[in-house]
């Protein structure tokens, strides 16, 4: 047996990619889905994750992770939040094409996660005071690919990309155009 087979290399990118998870602190039902390791292996990588801080492991989230799409429509900042990570996702190819109608089963997976990781990553360095967790950032990828309640859309004067509800009355202007 070679310690470089598919499968120990498919095993590691699980690891690395939940160790990104853990690092944005991500809930463990949201790192399972989309590394498929199993809760026990994801508590045991929290416990042994090297934090920033000696003997500070990083935090864990409970509950349900956010589902409400107005969270990213709500105010200009959210919007231009939301703009933003949405762009990140589409230069990256983290987000499909078309929408997928349903993505539980085809949107999670490791390249895609490492897609994902690296879209919020640099959305954080671009936008260090952005109130998007990265949960909030998991949500809107997934409900821009099932395209049921959010969607890409462009400001009506000047074609900047815009998240907009999917069931908007009116053509949508961004924060720059509309004033705010």
């Amino acid at each position: 047996m070679r310690i470089y087979d598919d499968r120990y290399s498919r095993d590691q990118r699980r690891l690395d990619v939940a160790l990104r998870f853990i690092r944005h602190e991500a809930r463990t039902r949201t790192i399972r889905t989309w590394t498929g390791l199993s809760d026990d292996r994801i508590r045991k990588l929290y416990r042994s994750y090297p934090g920033a801080a000696p003997g500070a492991p990083p935090r864990r989230h409970r509950g349900k992770s956010p589902q409400q799409a107005t969270r990213f429509t709500r105010t200009a900042r959210a919007r231009v939040e939301a703009a933003v990570l949405a762009s990140l996702y589409r230069l990256a190819g983290a987000l499909p094409g078309q929408p997928a109608g349903r993505p539980a089963g085809s949107l999670p997976g490791l390249q895609r996660g490492e897609l994902l990781c690296q879209s919020y990553e640099t959305f954080r360095a671009l936008l260090p005071q952005a109130g998007l967790s990265f949960e909030h950032a998991v949500y809107l990828l997934t409900a821009l690919a099932r395209g049921d309640e959010l969607a890409l859309g462009a400001c009506r004067d000047c074609g900047a990309v815009l998240v907009i509800e999917h069931c908007a009355l009116h053509a949508p202007r961004c924060a720059v155009c509309d004033g705010a």
